[in-house]
């Protein structure tokens, strides 16, 4: 076990290298990068050959994944390596092992009976797909439900065929579309009350609606402008429920787990801009007037406090007996907090930070849109405030 646990520590560090090679080439192209409107296929061919996608595979199966409290931190530092030159890639890379720890396969290695064959077989195919270079995404949320996808009015048909069913509905916020081989969603089944998991092959679906899916909105976000987080309407789209129903619901901290790793792509991004930012003021540091010389240090400041808040995060879930609670708080402080930071830039660096030939525009508006990413500020308040008593 200690042989394969330091085999899978030395993937992992190989990995982050791989990454980072990859990261300082996108950095080369960062500004024509900022300004796409969408994906390039190529980017994530080259994420792939890092080794990239094996995050989201156990140890066991030719992975890197040795459990929440073992792997997050590595995964997490890949992310705000990559963010640190293309955050749209970076976010829509996220996705690939937060969705493998969602549908509990990661976290449920073993399932009850009667649900324990069909679970292992799925868990199996669903790892090797990544380990063949499908990339896993997903497309949940609804318009009018706030981020809580307990309130899904997607409806799943079965069709009499094992566990296939047929989709209906209205989803957003598809990041990844056109570049995921796979994605989740979530829909009540017919005859159920409860929401549950399905997954979807969308290789070579077109969005024409023919088949079932059709394209209803592009992508048009103020932040994280390429990463192709478009809309969608099912009709009796074929799609594969979980093996073992409601196992989401059991799953072990995974809500720690893709906050820290949205959150390190926030991270990512505002240590660039930082790095950036005094580069260029380098020049006038002796002539900057009080008001910048004191914006200049509140910069300094809460950058500290996103690192502090980012590294509390990570120790947290690498606690045997972690939840939910410490994370949830980590994202909400490193969401206001890099506004704060980026905002605070743009006064000093002045009204050339606008510029569309400047990142720091590009950048508050790609921090911003972390408020607004499972679950939106309104859901994220509402579980802190409630996580206040539980405490």
């Amino acid at each position: 076990m200690q042989a394969s646990n330091e085999a899978a520590a030395k993937d992992a560090r190989s990995i982050l290298e791989n990454i980072r090679e990859l990261a300082a080439d996108f950095a080369g192209e960062r500004s024509e990068r900022q300004q796409r409107r969408e994906l390039v296929q190529a980017d994530f061919d080259r994420l792939r050959d890092t080794g990239f996608l094996r995050t989201a595979v156990p140890v066991e199966q030719g992975g890197i994944w040795e459990g929440l409290q073992r792997s997050n931190r590595a995964i997490c530092e890949m992310l705000r390596a990559l963010a640190q030159s293309d955050s749209s890639v970076a976010l829509v890379a996220s996705m690939h092992p937060s969705v493998l720890q969602y549908t509990g396969w990661l976290s449920l290695p073993e399932a009850p009976h009667p649900y324990r064959g069909a679970w292992d077989e799925q868990r199996r195919w669903a790892f090797q797909t990544a380990l063949d270079g499908s990339q896993w995404g997903t497309i949940m949320s609804e318009a009018g439900s706030g981020g809580d996808t307990s309130k899904t009015k997607a409806t799943a048909r079965p069709t009499g065929h094992d566990d296939t069913y047929l989709l209906d509905g209205e989803k957003h916020f598809g990041s990844g579309s056109g570049i995921t081989s796979y994605v989740i969603t979530i829909a009540v089944p017919e005859g159920e009350d409860e929401a549950d998991i399905f997954f979807m092959d969308m290789r070579d679906v077109p969005w024409d609606g023919s088949t079932g899916m059709k394209l209803a909105a592009a992508w048009d976000g103020c932040g994280m402008t390429a990463t192709q987080s478009h809309s969608m309407t099912f009709k009796d789209f074929p799609v594969t429920r979980s093996a073992w129903p409601g196992a989401s619901q059991l799953r072990s901290n995974p809500g720690g787990g893709y906050a820290c790793m949205f959150a390190a792509v926030v991270v990512g991004i505002v240590e660039s801009a930082i790095g950036t930012a005094r580069r260029q003021l380098q020049r006038k540091r002796d002539s900057m007037l009080a008001y910048e010389r004191t914006e200049w240090a509140r910069v300094e400041i809460e950058g500290w406090l996103i690192q502090q808040a980012y590294e509390g995060m990570l120790r947290a879930v690498e606690q045997p007996s972690s939840g939910n609670r410490e994370p949830r708080l980590g994202k909400a402080a490193i969401a206001e907090l890099a506004e704060s930071v980026m905002l605070r830039i743009c006064k000093v660096v002045g009204g050339g930070s606008y510029s569309r030939n400047s990142p720091f525009g590009f950048w508050l508006e790609d921090v911003r849109a972390l408020g607004f990413l499972r679950p939106p500020w309104g859901l994220a308040f509402d579980q802190i405030y409630q996580g206040s008593w539980d405490a």
